[in-house]
């Protein structure tokens, strides 16, 4: 990567572009500068992505110039990219580098194992899933050593661990990044500025999400807006920001203090005690109960599916909200339909209230009438609803949802997959239920629109039971989380998500260690080839088979990339042990913690000679 520091990279200079009679971009003027990180944020179809397209060199804009430093390595990530379907993932991701080059770079590996396509080097691209192609092209642009960095919402697809690597990738490495997003713990992870798109005009504002919605706030306080609804769930946005953890903002602290007036008076985001004193009185002692619970994956060509709970028992009370949490494939959304009753959790039994109505909301969109308008297909459920105290109209909820009046008349055919899913959530709402269960709500969704999906869910009073990526969304609306694990087992987590992502470090170094022993319990998100990984470098002997050594090859990079992390992991521990010098209970717990690691290190040391000796030989 070239070396520049505080160097412009690219310049826009007083761009335009319209499609059609629609302008997205009017007489814009932005620059990116090496090292910085742009986060991008702004209504969907407001001209996020044509801005990217713009500055990345795919898309010309109408009038205005885009200038570039000579030289410099553009890596971009679109929505809408192409890849090979022929071509294998290896080919795409690591080009003509030869396997002993990449296969020797600590960098290289790290990534394709945060991205989760280690285990697909082999396979065609025309053979994977949407979101396996999603992520080997965002693997592509990371392997690079590029000056820049264009992402088009590069945390679609990935699991709540993986947004953490990501985020923790990103701010480790030099190079300058835009990225648009509408996860809002990664923006304000990752985005040293951010520009919002809106009505044409770009305006930047220096931090995160938390600095953005701060100055959005003083920007409204400051014109004395009349969009009283709009400044509302700014106020009670920022209440929630600084009611939590310090927030990460740089911005002067006179700014700050005008911004914290607006929330001087502003109460909780919800009356919890309230909430669920009203839910009690619709739900009765007893919503859905699982009892001695065996529940499996589904099962895939005649072979059984995977158990995912092993007699476990769980009793949702009447105004719990849960976060569930897990790998891609650990379950979840298997859990969800046992709890609406759609699969059976035999042995064992499920329990339902007799006053309980439920609200699924699932990933699948609705096979809904495309003639009809969005107004009918709203009001087909209901015309009115309560919600809290207060009773709307199906137009004003489709409002809130993102439908102006002269949207709610488009006929349900020409809606985008986003709008759809809106208009699936706002069917789910208008049937009244006193039990949701939101499998991944905030898909397509914009930033302003899951604050009024939360606004929306602070007011109801009922049990709430929600499956996302998001991890703003999970600590915003829940007050508990749960997490599967592959254990058999459902584990409450008192910490929440950081609990979580504690959890899966350290099951993952605990791994080594199991998998040396002789077979213990995978991980929930271990591939089935490990098993054939690792059979083949038992056998032993020369005249491998093709697979074999593809087998032996794979099992010793596996190998060393526990090393390497039981490594870390051991420096670190003796450096917390000297810190912890004068805390004996500490102490003792550093040292167990550090005989486990060592031992798991000899035992993936091992391993890896073990596969050295099997290809050599």
């Amino acid at each position: 990567m070239t070396s520049r520091t505080n160097t412009s990279l690219i310049n826009a200079e007083r761009i335009s572009k319209s499609f059609g009679i629609t302008a997205l971009l009017d007489d814009v003027s932005v620059g990116v500068h090496a090292g910085e990180r742009i986060g991008v944020v702004g209504l969907n179809g407001g001209g996020k992505t044509t801005l990217l397209e713009i500055v990345a060199g795919i898309t010309e804009p109408d009038s205005g110039r885009v200038s570039r430093v000579g030289g410099i390595g553009v890596a971009t990530v679109t929505q809408g990219g192409d890849l090979d379907p022929a071509a294998t993932v290896a080919a795409v991701v690591l080009g003509d580098l030869a396997e002993h080059e990449w296969a020797g770079d600590a960098r290289i590996r790290g990534i394709l194992a945060g991205i989760g396509v280690d285990d697909l080097l082999d396979r065609r691209v025309g053979e994977l899933s949407g979101g396996q192609r999603r992520r080997t092209a965002l693997a592509a642009a990371l392997v690079t050593d590029s000056d820049l960095l264009i992402l088009d919402e590069p945390t679609n697809h990935l699991d709540i661990e993986g947004v953490a690597w990501l985020a923790d990738h990103l701010v480790r490495r030099r190079s300058a990044l835009i990225v648009v997003t509408h996860d809002r713990w990664f923006l304000d992870t990752v985005a040293t500025r951010t520009w919002e798109v809106h009505s044409g005009r770009v305006d930047e504002y220096e931090g995160g999400y938390n600095d953005w919605v701060f100055a959005r706030a003083e920007r409204a306080r400051q014109a004395d807006a009349a969009e009283e609804r709009r400044r509302n769930l700014a106020r009670k946005e920022l209440a929630w920001l600084r009611r939590g953890a310090p927030a990460r903002t740089s911005k002067p602290r006179y700014r700050v203090e005008a911004a914290e007036k607006l929330i001087a008076d502003v109460p909780p985001p919800r009356d919890t005690v309230e909430l669920s004193t009203f839910a009690r009185r619709r739900l009765g002692r007893v919503v859905i109960e699982l009892e001695d619970a065996h529940l499996r994956a589904p099962s895939s060509e005649g072979v059984e599916g995977r158990v995912l709970l092993d007699s476990a028992t769980w009793r949702l009370a009447p105004g719990e909200r849960i976060g569930l949490v897990g790998v891609n494939g650990s379950g979840k959304t298997t859990l969800l339909r046992a709890l609406a009753g759609e699969v059976p959790v035999a042995p064992g039994r499920r329990v339902e209230g007799k006053t309980v109505s439920i609200g699924w909301l699932r990933q699948e969109l609705d096979d809904l009438d495309p003639t009809l308008r969005v107004l009918d297909a709203v009001e087909e459920i209901a015309g009115h609803i309560m919600l809290g105290d207060k009773e709307i109209s199906a137009s004003q909820l489709a409002e809130r949802l993102g439908f102006s009046p002269a949207r709610q008349r488009t006929p349900v055919g020409d809606l985008s997959g986003g709008e759809r899913r809106r208009l699936q959530f706002t069917r789910v709402l208008m049937a009244e239920p006193n039990v949701l269960l939101l499998d991944e709500p905030t898909n397509d969704l914009d930033i302003d629109t899951l604050q009024q999906v939360e606004d929306l869910l602070d007011a109801w009073a009922g049990t709430l039971v929600v499956i996302s990526h998001d991890r703003y969304l999970v600590e915003r609306v829940c007050d508990s989380t749960w997490a599967l694990f592959g254990d058999g087992r459902l584990t409450h987590l008192p910490r929440g998500i950081e609990q979580y992502l504690e959890r899966r470090e350290s099951d993952a170094a605990a791994g080594g260690a199991a998998d040396r022993a002789g077979g213990g319990r995978r991980s929930a998100d271990a591939s089935a080839d490990t098993a054939t990984d690792r059979a083949a470098v038992s056998t032993g002997g020369a005249g491998l088979s093709p697979a074999e050594h593809q087998a032996a090859r794979k099992a010793l990079g596996r190998a060393e990339r526990q090393v390497e992390k039981f490594t870390e992991r051991e420096r670190d521990l003796h450096a917390q042990m000297v810190a912890a010098a004068v805390d004996p209970d500490r102490l003792a717990e550093l040292d167990a913690e550090l005989r486990d690691v060592v031992a798991a290190k000899e035992a993936a040391e091992a391993e890896w000679m073990e596969a050295a000796e099997l290809l050599d030989g």
